[in-house]
């Protein structure tokens, strides 16, 4: 070996990428980078890239296959932008999760469910599989924790269809089971007592129509809130049908429940199987039995919702993780 001579190849390290997007219009340009740059910012701590802003141009440094996820990460938001969405905090970090597993963030904002009082649409990849899974299926069972809009994404498919024509009525249930508290003890009759169990969706339906249309509904028969027991003998024709807190039914009761079925109707349960408050425990909850059961039936599809699909406060995404660690 020559005098000198390095042990060593010398070893060419490639050069960042550089990578431009450019913003069409002013407005957009503020929208997208928020105040004091504050949306900027996120998308800064979540990649290993340098973002520099000159007018309305947008450069991205770094390895050739973060700037381009980067890139497309811009362009996604601006497709946003120009259909009318607005950008925040906890939709920008969506956005972001859906970058990094390769999905198009477009796609899923982009699906409006309900054009309502105001729009209704997914807000994560989850939420979107659970929407077509209700659109392209008789039964769909959405199971998942608090916060990932299993009862409201439902009520919202339910009002389309209604206003659509493709059903002629709305049926809403809950078995009315008791979550530490005596139904014995409220005032009223039955109805009176098992209301408070029913609110959740009373208020989703106020949420998406205004109050006298929905009081205008229910006076005609056209939505109907009531108890599980209440299902029981009758076939249920031309309707949305959508059983809640399913995980506080029976095996008899779920049973019951999908065997009233009818022609031109469709059905979706939701529930969350970490809160089951029936008396015999888990181990006689009609959710945790039913996808043995129907797993092989054609027309029938389970969506897992997880964590990643809490829409509400970010700490209730942290509370759901805590308790899934705990258990």
């Amino acid at each position: 070996m020559p005098m000198g001579a390095s042990l060593v190849d010398e070893v060419t390290v490639p050069a960042p990428a550089q990578l431009k997007v450019l913003v069409p219009g002013n407005h957009l340009m503020v929208e997208l980078l928020g105040q004091r740059d504050e949306l900027l910012k996120l998308v800064e701590a979540a990649f290993p890239v340098t973002i520099h802003v000159r007018g309305n141009e947008i450069t991205v440094t770094g390895e050739p296959h973060d700037a381009e996820r980067v890139g497309r990460l811009f362009e996604e938001l601006v497709l946003l932008l120009e259909r009318g969405h607005e950008l925040d905090r906890d939709g920008i970090g969506r956005t972001i999760e859906m970058l990094k597993q390769d999905q198009r963030p477009s796609e899923v904002f982009g699906t409006e469910v309900l054009r309502g009082r105001k729009p209704v649409r997914p807000k994560t990849s989850g939420q979107k599989r659970y929407v077509d899974a209700v659109a392209t299926n008789i039964v769909t069972f959405g199971i998942g924790p608090a916060g990932t809009g299993k009862s409201y994404l439902a009520v919202a498919l339910a009002v389309q269809a209604l206003q659509a024509k493709e059903i002629n009525r709305i049926i809403l249930t809950r078995p009315a089971v008791e979550a530490g508290e005596r139904l014995g003890f409220l005032p009223g009759d039955l109805l009176a007592k098992v209301d408070p169990y029913l609110r959740p969706l009373y208020d989703a339906l106020y949420d998406m129509l205004e109050p006298e249309v929905v009081t205008k509904l229910m006076e005609r028969g056209t939505i109907e809130v009531a108890p599980l027991a209440f299902m029981r003998g009758r076939t249920l024709n031309d309707s949305f049908i959508i059983l809640d807190e399913a995980q506080n039914t029976t095996p008899e009761q779920m049973k019951m429940f999908l065997t009233r079925l009818g022609f031109g109707s469709k059905v979706v349960v939701t529930g969350d199987v970490t809160q089951i408050d029936l008396p015999e425990g888990r181990d006689r909850s009609g959710l945790l039995a039913v996808r043995d059961i129907l797993k092989n039936i054609d027309g029938v599809e389970f969506v897992e919702l997880g964590s990643a699909d809490v829409v509400r406060h970010r700490i209730v995404q942290d509370i759901v993780n805590a308790y899934e660690a705990h258990q």
